[in-house]
């Protein structure tokens, strides 16, 4: 059974993933990259054990590694940014799979300044981007293989669908209370998750002060630079790798959007950014 770190692309995904892996995969707290492969991201070649040929055949085979991880009696942490929906009528995944999820929003106004650095777009491309219902991605580098295929829709389209999911256990977290109330909001998840697996033990709140500690941004940060970050993505051209971890609490859409792509997200998405307190 699969519990789900969901969300959309760039929105806390990877740091709740490193602190998840820090809190239940080490003996002490102590974060490493090397702790992100006990949380692997869905879907991915691996999970298939073969190429897929097309968005067809992906969507076709979702539930299929599912099944396994549910036959073997396996309890899992899976990250993915796919909608909590289908395609064609294909589910990517269903309550018979899944023990819970934990849905993470952010503000869509630094999403879109992090989807700028991370994809290589200009303002206009990222705002058509995290509005797009259509969106979809997929490792272009791996030419015609669409075993790693998500369809992300649009920002408020992957918030509601998980949020809207029903008979399945969930918990919604924002980034924001992330970066404000760290402590707190990780031990939050953590009593959410110890339910779903069935884990009777209190939390153990030295691990938990040593894992929110070693997945600090700046401690991330320093590590990317010193050891590098399998999971960072090339520039245009393929020459250049990104910075994974790039500005976090500098990332302040105010001083790195114009005013008309502001307006322009805050029409988008008003009665998304209105339920979840992102607008006065």
């Amino acid at each position: 059974m699969i519990v789900w770190i969901a969300s959309y692309p760039k929105c806390g995904n990877t740091w709740v993933r490193s602190f998840l892996s820090a809190y239940y995969y080490s003996s002490n707290g102590d974060f490493e990259f090397e702790l992100l492969k006990h949380i692997k991201q869905f879907p991915t070649r691996e999970f298939f054990g073969r190429k897929l040929n097309s968005v067809e055949e992906a969507s076709e085979n979702w539930l299929l590694p599912q099944k396994i991880i549910k036959d073997k009696k396996e309890k899992l942490f899976l990250k993915t940014h796919n909608i909590y929906g289908a395609y064609k009528g294909k589910n990517f995944t269903t309550p018979e799979y899944t023990l819970g999820a934990i849905n993470i929003v952010r503000d869509p106004r630094n999403v879109l300044t992090s989807l700028m650095n991370h994809y290589s777009l200009d303002e206009n491309g990222a705002l058509n981007m995290i509005k797009s219902i259509y969106r979809n991605l997929r490792n272009e580098n791996e030419n015609d293989d669409f075993s790693n295929y998500s369809f992300i829709s649009s920002w408020s389209n992957n918030y509601k669908s998980w949020k809207m999911a029903r008979n399945i256990n969930k918990i919604l977290i924002k980034y924001e209370d992330l970066q404000d109330d760290t402590e707190n909001t990780f031990a939050k998840i953590i009593k959410f998750t110890n339910k779903l697996l069935k884990n009777n033990e209190i939390v153990d709140l030295e691990k938990l002060k040593k894992s929110v500690q070693t997945t600090n941004f700046n401690l991330l940060k320093k590590k990317e630079e010193s050891e590098g970050f399998i999971e960072g993505v090339y520039s245009k051209g393929g020459r250049v790798k990104k910075k994974f971890f790039n500005l976090g609490k500098d990332n302040d859409y105010k001083k790195l959007l114009k005013s008309e792509t502001i307006k322009e997200i805050e029409k988008s998405f008003y009665n998304e950014m209105k339920e979840l307190d992102y607008l006065e």
